[in-house]
């Protein structure tokens, strides 16, 4: 008997409250589909995490299930980007037509998404991490670490880089990989004289690090700390902020303004977002009743400046697809079929970027005589336009993936 019941979807539960999670039910109520979700955590994530960057494709996302403007109200734009190795700067030519760049504090990016899936009918657990599956024709059981169990038509796996669903999916699933980076941000003040709106990725002596020009005055920061040994979120978080302050007060001494930025700020203001990973080429997204979304099964390095705008994009692809295909596995194959070519176009185009973040001495040379005139060259439409320009056409029908003889 197949584990497929072709019977209409009419409940999911969505492993994961994070971003990708309450995006993700929110487009599935919107479905019809009743959907809750189920987070590890035993409450909020409200104060968990740095800022983070929102594409503008991203953005257009989150108008789909009605919560762009909300987003748009607390995220800084950045209009204006530039790259920097020593003294020399290089103006980033900006692709016509859309948006700016936007720059939102993780936390208040989880409580808005987290309220407005709330508001549409999802329900939303704690303390609930998944542990195992039990499948079967009509439905899917979750199996969580403190007993309990929940029942619905289908399981997606919301639950980021370190997802337990992907395990559960395919135990012989590739894990994320890590960068050998540590990422930290902050916000300080300094006498930097920044123009409005504007954002530097500066390739430092030693490591990578960027800032920018805050609307209230402060300065952002953000920090790619080359660091060999793998730590956990909680191991890193156990070292003294003023510990890892020295440490990036020594990493970034000779750059300017990095320096600057390191001395200035407080350790109190110092958040710390533990270890920098990607994911690589997942090769099942789904079996059965079960499925991947978002940094669970594509996780682009954080230079691509999309992986939030990918999940959020998956999320309602996912949603529609659910909708308007019975069969759950022809849906998962509809959805991966949307949804694999553009993420593993993003992974291709920052595949090298991350082994620039801390060139050497040599490399950096090579750089500083390369980068403007690569820059200069550059052809923005080429490059960023399929990314930053595409749109879901929510009331768009989604037909069932081709299968190849």
């Amino acid at each position: 008997m197949s584990l497929i019941d072709t019977a209409r979807v009419r409940s999911a539960m969505v492993i994961g409250g994070g971003i990708s999670g309450p995006v993700t039910a929110a487009a599935l109520q919107r479905a019809g589909i009743a959907t809750r979700v189920y987070e590890a955590y035993p409450g909020p994530a409200h104060s968990i995490g740095s800022n983070l960057a929102l594409a503008p494709n991203g953005v257009a996302a989150l108008d789909v299930i009605g919560v762009g403007d909300a987003i748009r109200a607390i995220a800084a734009p950045f209009s204006a980007q530039s790259a920097a190795i020593g003294a020399k700067h290089v103006d980033l030519p900006r692709l016509a037509g859309v948006e700016p760049l936007r720059l939102v504090d993780r936390p208040d990016l989880h409580r808005v998404l987290h309220e407005h899936a709330v508001a549409q009918g999802v329900e939303i657990e704690y303390g609930r991490r998944l542990i195992g599956v039990d499948e079967r024709a009509d439905g899917v059981t979750a199996r969580f670490a403190d007993g309990s169990t929940a029942t619905a038509d289908v399981l997606i796996g919301a639950d980021g880089i370190h997802s337990a669903t992907r395990s559960l999916i395919d135990p012989q699933a590739p894990g994320p990989t890590y960068l050998r980076m540590l990422g930290f941000g902050s916000y300080t003040t300094c006498d930097l004289e920044l123009p409005p709106e504007s954002m530097t990725f500066a390739f430092g002596h030693r490591a990578y690090y960027l800032y920018g020009s805050m609307p209230d005055g402060r300065v952002m920061w953000g920090a790619n700390l080359p660091h060999d040994r793998k730590l956990s979120l909680t191991e890193a978080r156990a070292i003294p902020a003023e510990r890892w302050l020295e440490i990036l007060r020594e990493t970034y001494a000779q750059d300017n303004p990095g320096a600057e930025l390191a001395r200035r700020t407080r350790p109190e203001d110092l958040e710390v977002v533990g270890g920098l990973y990607i994911m690589p080429r997942v090769p099942n997204w789904s079996r059965g009743r079960m499925v991947l979304t978002g940094d669970a099964v594509h996780a682009p390095s954080n230079s691509s400046g999309q992986g939030a705008s990918l999940a959020i994009e998956s999320g309602i692809e996912l949603a529609r697809c659910l909708r308007d295909i019975g069969d759950p596995a022809a849906a998962f194959a509809a959805y991966e079929a949307l949804r694999r070519p553009r993420v593993e176009a993003v992974a291709a185009r920052v595949a090298r970027t991350n082994s620039t973040k801390a060139a050497g001495p040599i490399a950096r040379r090579m750089m500083s005589a390369v980068m403007p005139v690569m820059f200069r060259m550059m052809n923005p439409e080429k490059v960023f336009g399929a990314e930053q320009r595409f749109r879901i056409d929510w009331d768009a029908p989604v037909r069932p993936a081709r299968v190849s003889a």
